[in-house]
């Protein structure tokens, strides 16, 4: 055979498959277009701009498939300072409430049980999602904890998480405008004394109460350790009077950059269908949410059992971190806020396991 005649295969080179940047690199970029982000709220004078404009650059970047990266531990460390903060506001003055804040917490477990019954069949049957997906993306607990619960259900993890970051984007998005708009409050109470103003010993007992509350709480495997954790080592120290202040207002601002930035940054590799379906179906689901937690203000008020501020923000059915920055910038009762979200967080991550057991025994026994 004339070997000039053989038909070989054309050689064609493997595609160059891009390298991807380095953390650092990606974690770089995130923080200089969260930085420039930060610059135009401030420079435009807009609310929150610690917090929006990191949110809303690294939102942009995100959709735009920029390689940002979120910053790990430095974003689960920022959380810590908002958990102090809430710990430092936890006096005797707060226990001589409680009393009166017993009313509006018995009203928790109704606002879970309205939560199911109009969240699940608007995710079954509006939406189509399975029921485990259904269930845990209704529930409004912690971000982790819900994708973590769900998934071991059996539900969709990339569903739970973006439905959830879309619930906290969302929810922290339209709660100033309600604040301002329909109650008519500020966004511009003190945040806390600068650093400047403040003993360095007391701020050094709150950096330990952090570090110790955060590495403690995960340890004990704690729900929302970066946040309870230090809340509860903080409010011992407030009631032993070694705290009197909460962290100096440079802290503050620097936990509401790195909050703003995680929220962004999650929504990193969303796609067009997932656009379509996943997030149009949380942002349709926080409007329902809004308008219940808007209700429930009503009938907290109506009662006299709180004021309309601190009543729909302690409804409003954001993450606890997030929830916590608005209070603090409006005023609010921290105490009364941070108690009606751990009850309602807690009643729902009590609740998840023992729904996630019925979930797997009808999967596994279908009719």
């Amino acid at each position: 055979m004339d070997a000039s005649r053989v038909n070989l295969p054309e050689f064609r080179p493997l595609p160059q498959v891009p390298t991807p940047r380095p953390a650092w690199q990606r974690r770089l970029l995130t923080l200089v277009l969260a930085g420039l982000g930060t610059g135009v709220f401030w420079g435009l004078g807009l609310p929150l701009p610690f917090l929006f404009g990191p949110m809303t650059a690294c939102l942009i970047a995100a959709l735009a498939h920029a390689p940002i990266k979120g910053f790990g531990q430095v974003s689960v460390a920022a959380r810590t300072i908002l958990g102090v903060a809430v710990g430092a506001s936890i006096t005797p003055a707060l226990f001589a409430e409680l009393p009166k804040m017993a009313g509006s917490v018995a009203l928790i477990p109704v606002f879970i049980g309205l939560i199911g019954l109009i969240g699940v069949p608007f995710f079954r049957r509006v939406w189509g999602f399975d029921a485990p997906t259904a269930y845990y993306a209704a529930m409004p607990g912690g971000l982790q904890d819900m994708v973590i619960f769900g998934t071991e259900a059996g539900g969709n993890p990339r569903a739970l998480s973006l439905i959830h970051a879309t619930r906290v984007l969302m929810i922290v998005t339209l709660a100033p405008v309600f604040l301002t708009l329909v109650y008519g409050a500020g966004l511009t109470n003190p945040i806390g004394a600068p650093a400047a103003d403040l003993p360095l010993g007391e701020m050094a007992l709150m950096a330990l109460a952090a570090l110790v509350g955060w590495k403690g709480g995960e340890r004990l495997k704690l729900f929302g350790a970066s946040i309870l954790g230090p809340l509860i080592v903080t409010a011992v120290l407030s009631l032993a009077g070694f705290i009197h202040a909460r962290p100096p207002r440079e802290a503050i601002l620097a936990a509401q950059f790195f909050i703003g930035c995680g929220i962004g940054v999650h929504f990193l590799g969303v796609t067009w269908s997932e656009l379509r379906r996943v997030v149009v179906a949380g942002v349709a689901y926080v409007l329902l949410l809004s308008v219940l937690a808007a209700g429930f203000t009503l009938v907290v008020t109506g009662l006299g059992l709180g004021n309309p501020v601190e009543t729909f923000l302690a409804f409003a059915p954001g993450g606890q971190a997030e929830m916590t920055v608005l209070a603090i910038v409006t005023g609010a009762d921290l105490g009364f806020v941070i108690t009606h979200h751990l009850t309602r967080i807690v009643l729902v991550i009590i609740g998840a396991p023992i729904v996630a057991g019925i979930l797997r025994r009808r999967a596994a026994n279908p009719r």
